[in-house]
């Protein structure tokens, strides 16, 4: 069977990236009727960075929006899209929101991995939602400097690395030089003062953390390449498509509902961003907020595996048919 070395071999890297999946047979919930009417809810378990994009989920949860789709969901905390991929085909989980990279990838290795919503993406103009950053006493100001640089990023080889480096050869430096280091997040602020790195790709809260502390903002290798690039998608397997497409269409029911509703309730997203991330209500106030949005029209996900194979992260494009399948 086509899949059955590199499920096995993506697999072995589950354990180390996600937490909490232990019971991969445990079955999920029936589907018992309306909720309100005194009916079970569906458990669903959903991989998801601990980044501020995901205050929107949380801030849904909170207001009951997929309780009211019958939906019962435990998040389950991943370092990214492509780490998340290995628990879906397992199925430990059952859906996961992060950079389309991952989907891009198994799509070409045919592991059956759908595309069936955005969830949020960067901002065209103006402050984006993640960025470059540097200490200012790296002398690192623009996207050149980085040439010759450690840089980090959370996932090797997804969108973070592949628009820093179409960013940099842009700018007039030479992208090919540059060694990227993966780092979580939340640990790129302290790599940084410990000059194990010279800058590190984030988003918001570490954004602007890092430069409310006195660093720089170098640049936003989204909007410098992709202006509007989805920043996570919603993605589960063609198995669970297939076999439960009714589960699907209420979690992507209950997704657009509460990506809309976290566009309308900014507070309540910040305040779950608060809460789940343990940062000061100050801190998540001056967060820059991406555009919640289930809309793949514009997401640029074709654009982004263009540039994959132009930089040879992959050695060809994905079957969109196949791999972005709408709900």
């Amino acid at each position: 069977m086509k899949k059955t070395l590199a499920a096995l071999a993506l697999a072995a890297a589950a354990a180390l990236v996600l937490s909490g999946c232990t019971d991969s047979a445990a079955p999920t919930a029936p589907t018992s009727g309306d909720p309100d009417a005194g009916g079970e809810l569906r458990s669903v378990r959903v991989a998801a960075l601990p980044i501020a994009e995901t205050g929107a989920l949380w801030a849904a949860i909170d207001a009951g929006i997929f309780e009211e789709h019958g939906l019962e969901v435990e998040v389950v905390p991943a370092q990214g899209g492509a780490q998340a991929i290995p628990a879906l085909l397992s199925g430990d989980i059952d859906f996961a929101i992060g950079q389309p990279m991952g989907p891009i990838r198994a799509a070409l290795q045919d592991l059956g991995v759908v595309i069936f919503s955005n969830y949020a993406s960067s901002l065209a103009e103006g402050t984006d939602v993640n960025s470059v950053v540097a200490l200012e006493a790296s002398g690192i100001t623009s996207a050149a400097d980085l040439a010759g640089k450690r840089v980090s990023v959370n996932s090797i080889g997804a969108a973070g690395d592949l628009t820093i480096r179409k960013a940099v050869d842009d700018a007039g430096g030479d992208s090919s030089t540059i060694e990227f280091v993966e780092v979580a997040f939340p640990d790129v602020q302290a790599q940084l003062e410990a000059g194990n790195i010279d800058a590190g790709w984030v988003p918001d809260p570490f954004r602007g953390l890092i430069v409310s502390a006195g660093g720089v903002d170098v640049v936003s290798p989204y909007q410098a390449t992709i202006p509007g690039l989805t920043v996570l998608t919603n993605f589960t397997t063609q198995e669970t498509l297939d076999s439960d497409p009714d589960l699907v269409a209420d979690y992507a029911a209950a997704m657009a509902e509460a990506l809309q509703y976290a566009t309308d309730n900014e507070d309540a997203v910040r305040q779950a961003i608060a809460t789940n991330l343990d940062i000061p209500e100050a801190a998540a106030a001056a967060i820059t907020l991406p555009n919640f949005t289930p809309d793949l029209g514009d997401a640029g996900i074709e654009t982004l595996a263009a540039l994959a194979v132009e930089y040879a992260y992959i050695d060809a494009e994905p079957d969109f048919a196949s791999l972005i399948q709408p709900q």
